[in-house]
């Protein structure tokens, strides 16, 4: 056995870590173990989560059910987000479209900022969107089709 640090052959006992032997190396003073075992979650519980996100159920009631933390959950959803795509290309820009907006804030109430969306109920995605004031420049885009399928 040798250190994973420096290589070094020279090594002692230094109790147990987790039911494990653990190690500590004479020369550069590194504790390590015998063998490590994969950590982390299968891919089978992180597509569970991530569906069960898709299908409404918030960070904390998936953390309640599944015992994953509710952090786990978003950085693995961050992880997948930028895997997509920005945009979707459809074939044919519907006639008929619903605009739904959103406000919210960042840092502070005072700051606050309007997220507009355009969908179409009859097929799945968002057609286009945009983020700014609550003023009609803002909106202006997204009426005209400037900002559907660009973003």
């Amino acid at each position: 056995m040798q250190c994973p640090e420096c290589g070094h052959h020279h090594i002692r006992k230094n109790g147990h870590r987790r039911g494990k032997q653990n190690h500590i190396c004479v020369n550069c003073g590194r504790p390590f173990i015998d063998s490590y075992s994969p950590r982390g979650y299968s891919n089978w519980t992180q597509r569970l989560c991530l569906r069960m996100d898709v299908n409404g159920l918030g960070f904390r009631g998936i953390e309640r059910v599944i015992g994953v933390a509710h952090t786990t959950v978003m950085n693995w959803l961050a992880q997948v987000g930028e895997c997509l795509p920005d945009a979707d290309d459809p074939e044919e820009i519907p006639r008929v479209g619903e605009l739904d907006e959103l406000e919210t804030f960042v840092g502070r109430k005072r700051n606050k900022v309007w997220i507009w969306t355009v969908v179409d109920h009859f097929q799945p995605g968002i057609l286009g969107w945009a983020v700014g004031d609550h003023s009609a420049a803002t909106f202006r885009p997204l009426w005209s089709g400037h900002c559907l399928v660009k973003g």
